[in-house]
């Protein structure tokens, strides 16, 4: 990729783990469109649950999760007392005890939670839900604080795959970002989850923090390959120091620029896939064998607030502070402080303040970005078909693909457009086309690089 495309193109766009994206949710969507979309959803259908946990022992500076520091378990405890009422609340609107296929625990630390809350709320669920024996069930590590007790107590409920946070091996980087952790403590967790069974482990990792080239990017890398895991994520830091006010004591000098960015990416891409695994979209890597990476294979690979994912319910149950739920009819949020989510719901109120119920375009052009971001390819004539539509309806966005193809960033061929390998980076820019609501809210995202 050269200079001139880099700063041509490096724009602020999504993510697109949703779409519409959140910066989009209108507080018209309400509790009560909640418990009736709840009451709506298949008795016959799987779904996902999404637990998000706020609370870190210590606030890493490159963090942009919503997450707040908390020295006491006080806290914690009566945070966990909430996440219970909450499951209660919204199996009351439930047509029946659903099927779940995979669970997520994110933050935040889930791990802050004593092994006897884990345990607590996994079981709460079990009596709520029909966890299928097959079910996928993550959580998201720190390394740094997680005891023995904590992963037996996780085996014990089921858990099968673990996220190891790692982002960089290299102690000046581990400095400046204020996350100390050697990589014997990451080697001594991942022995401790294939002792107890677990059998899926991914790492973190990061490029585009201070003091990152990419001979330490690397280096981090091939440290995290001699842990085995069965996936890797490679995520590139987004700095948005207006919305995440702690980044602002990073070194802004210390920051590498788009084109070190995009060289530092590229080098941690290249040891990856040189020691064998399979890229999977824009910042996943897993093994050949990995379900991710048939499904990519297959054409039945999905994103979701997670990011890539082989989970293909359609409904996606979110509890917890500030936690996303998507459903048929569309998305939700709940509350974004956990002063505001507990004050719900111990009222007895269900969390949510704002969402967006979902058109037909808006499902119609979630679908294209979605195949986009997943597979780099996208035929529009099967599914405007499929929507019942007429491909002319997005002639302005062809006509702007059409620009996007003079600088090699997508090959169109009649109405399939293809990403190629050297435009990959930039596939969010080509997504863009297609997101009518992007002008209101770009300063809100993050630069495509």
């Amino acid at each position: 990729m050269t200079p001139e495309l880099i700063a041509r193109y490096d724009q602020r766009v999504p993510r697109y783990t949703s779409y519409p994206t959140a910066p989009h949710f209108k507080p018209d969507i309400t509790a009560e469109t909640y418990a009736s979309w709840l009451a709506e959803l298949a008795r016959d259908a799987p779904v996902s649950l999404y637990l998000h946990v706020p609370f870190c022992a210590e606030l890493c500076l490159y963090c942009g999760c919503n997450t707040a520091v908390t020295r006491s378990y006080k806290a914690v405890a009566a945070y966990v007392d909430c996440l219970e009422r909450e499951v209660e609340l919204v199996t009351k609107h439930l047509p029946g005890r659903l099927d779940v296929s995979h669970i997520h625990w994110g933050g935040g630390t889930p791990t802050i939670l004593s092994p006897e809350d884990l345990g607590r709320i996994s079981s709460r669920l079990g009596t709520a839900f029909a966890v299928r024996p097959d079910a996928e069930i993550a959580v998201e590590i720190d390394p740094r604080t997680i005891t023995l007790a904590h992963v037996e107590a996780l085996a014990a409920s089921g858990l099968n795959r673990a996220s190891l946070g790692v982002q960089d091996f290299d102690p000046r980087v581990q400095e400046t970002i204020k996350r100390i952790q050697s990589f014997e403590q990451t080697a001594q967790v991942a022995t401790w989850l294939r002792r107890a069974g677990v059998k899926g482990l991914n790492l973190d990792l990061m490029y585009g923090l201070p003091f990152q080239t990419c001979e330490s990017v690397t280096r981090s890398v091939d440290l995290a390959l001699r842990l085995d895991p069965d996936r890797i994520a490679l995520f590139g830091y987004a700095h948005v120091p207006w919305m995440k006010r702690h980044q602002a004591l990073l070194p802004e000098e210390a920051l590498p620029d788009a084109i070190a960015r995009v060289e530092q990416r590229e080098a941690a891409a290249d040891a990856l896939i040189r020691a064998g695994y399979i890229q999977i979209g824009i910042d996943h890597f897993a093994k050949p064998s990995d379900p991710m990476a048939d499904r990519q294979r297959n054409g039945r690979l999905h994103r979701n607030f997670q990011g890539y994912t082989t989970d293909e319910a359609t409904a996606l149950i979110g509890f917890g502070t500030s936690a996303i739920g998507s459903l048929p009819q569309g998305y939700i949020q709940n509350a974004p402080t956990t002063v505001g989510y507990r004050e719900a719901v111990l009222k007895g109120r269900l969390p949510v303040v704002r969402g967006v119920a979902l058109s037909e375009d808006d499902r119609l052009r979630r679908r294209i970005i979605e195949r986009l971001m997943c597979d780099f390819s996208v035929d529009l004539h099967e599914l405007t078909s499929e929507f019942r539509r007429e491909a002319l309806d997005f002639k302005p966005e062809m006509e702007a693909v059409d620009a996007l193809a003079e600088d090699g960033l997508v090959v169109r061929h009649g109405l399939t457009l293809t990403i190629p390998r050297e435009g990959r980076a930039l596939v969010r820019n080509v997504c863009a086309v297609f997101d009518r609501y992007l002008e209101s809210g770009a300063q809100r995202h993050s630069r495509a690089l």
